[in-house]
């Protein structure tokens, strides 16, 4: 490389979905077309061999690599989007496959890999709304949006229909099937784009907005969720509960009014370290909304300062297990065993378990002889728009996380903070 060696001072995630995916599977056939994404890898990896591509669906993979500005990555992706300008051949056909590409940079030194995925993520949501590449880069101080502006912009956002809904599905390993989803709040704000969750939710919270952010997302969970029972998929859908509201008599009382006079199957999840704020109230509005039937899952273990002295008083159905762990779980010697023993404990609790971040084949494959009950993750699906969860479950999506080759996981290092 001669003394001038280049240093790659930015890390870099794409997601790339195929957007034409059904008008293939009509021309391939269904096999074949499962098969697709494969094919993606392959073409992707000659045309730069430095990018590590991997499936993380049927219609979607994700490609990490490195670059010396934010800049060489957004290029970098843009000349994959131009060589796919031209068509493909599969199997002696030539076919035109239409992809659609968001991007996330961050600096080196920025380890933080959960950030990173859920920017692309965001990228990603981004390109479908204005169809084109877009990259969003971690270290401008714009992306943390003003606090304050947030706050008061908020209300509107709730009111004026710029949140909207996602949902990403939970598959029970031993059914194999879907058996229930979580509900994901965004914000498109007309001129800033797509503001991450971290920013708003934490602003909901500071500007005293959060209970009125959690009832328009139980309200419109509801009538989602009685869509989805009129198609056929009568399921649990799961909604984040801040601890701030844990605490508050009043969004309790309300949260279960509108719930049971909807009659429509809705969970909650809620953290350990949001009871750890007011204990005796968290605990005693948990017990209420038990009886009244909700479901209620304790989201995030082993994020934070997890005790067991609160999580035997906790009446939850369901432990999830922080997503951290689920991701160096076939790249860490110490994180089996945690998600191993925490298995052993929530059943012990009587509680069934769901692994979230579940990525990789080889990681569904441990998590299943773990016993682990269900899992999460871009394997299964990516959240989705109800919409797009109907087809999900029309087509059986689920069950195509099986076919995807344990060959092509995302390698040991991406992951990995720490040697």
């Amino acid at each position: 490389m001669g003394d001038g060696v280049a240093v790659s001072l930015w890390r870099a995630l794409s997601l790339c979905e195929i957007v034409n995916f059904q008008t293939l599977r009509r021309h391939l056939g269904r096999s074949r077309a499962d098969t697709l994404v494969h094919d993606l890898v392959d073409h992707i990896a000659r045309i730069e061999p430095d990018v590590r591509p991997a499936p993380t669906g049927r219609s979607q993979l994700e490609l990490a690599f490195e670059a010396d500005s934010a800049e060489s990555a957004t290029a970098l992706v843009e000349r994959l989007a131009r060589a796919f300008t031209r068509a493909v051949d599969l199997d002696g056909e030539r076919h035109l496959i239409q992809l659609r590409w968001g991007v996330a940079v961050a600096p080196v030194m920025d380890d933080d890999d959960v950030r990173l995925a859920e920017a692309a993520e965001s990228a990603l949501a981004q390109a479908r709304a204005e169809s084109r590449i877009v990259t969003l880069d971690l270290s401008r101080t714009d992306i943390a949006f003003d606090r304050l502006a947030l706050m008061r912009e908020l209300p509107r956002a709730i009111t004026s229909g710029q949140l909207f809904l996602q949902y990403q599905p939970k598959v029970h390993v031993r059914k194999e099937a879907v058996v229930g989803a979580e509900a994901l709040v965004r914000w498109r704000h007309p001129v800033r784009g797509l503001i991450l969750p971290g920013d708003f939710i934490s602003a909901a919270e500071e500007g005293g907005e959060i209970a009125g952010l959690t009832l328009w997302t139980l309200r419109q969970v509801i009538a989602d969720q009685q869509v989805l029972a009129a198609h056929g998929y009568d399921m649990p859908v799961f909604i984040n509960i801040s601890g701030v509201l844990l605490a508050d008599g009043a969004f309790v009382h309300e949260a279960c009014r509108v719930i049971q006079e909807s009659g429509a199957k809705i969970g909650f999840e809620i953290t350990e370290t949001a009871v750890i704020r007011d204990p005796e109230s968290a605990i005693g509005h948990l017990q209420r909304l038990s009886e009244i039937g909700i479901p209620l899952a304790i989201d995030d273990y082993g994020a934070g300062l997890s005790s067991l002295a609160y999580l035997k008083q906790l009446p939850a159905a369901e432990l999830k297990i922080d997503k951290m762990f689920v991701m160096q779980l076939t790249s860490s010697n110490r994180d089996p065993l945690i998600v191993r023993s925490t298995i052993d404990l929530a059943h012990a609790l009587e509680m069934e378990v769901t692994a979230e971040g579940v990525e990789t084949p080889a990681a569904l494959a441990l998590l299943s002889v773990m016993g682990c009950d269900m899992v999460q993750g871009f394997l299964i699906s990516r959240p989705i728009a109800l919409d797009a969860f109907i087809r999900f479950l029309d087509e059986d999506g689920h069950k195509a996380a099986s076919a995807i080759r344990p060959t092509f996981a995302r390698p040991e290092g991406f992951r990995r903070k720490s040697g």
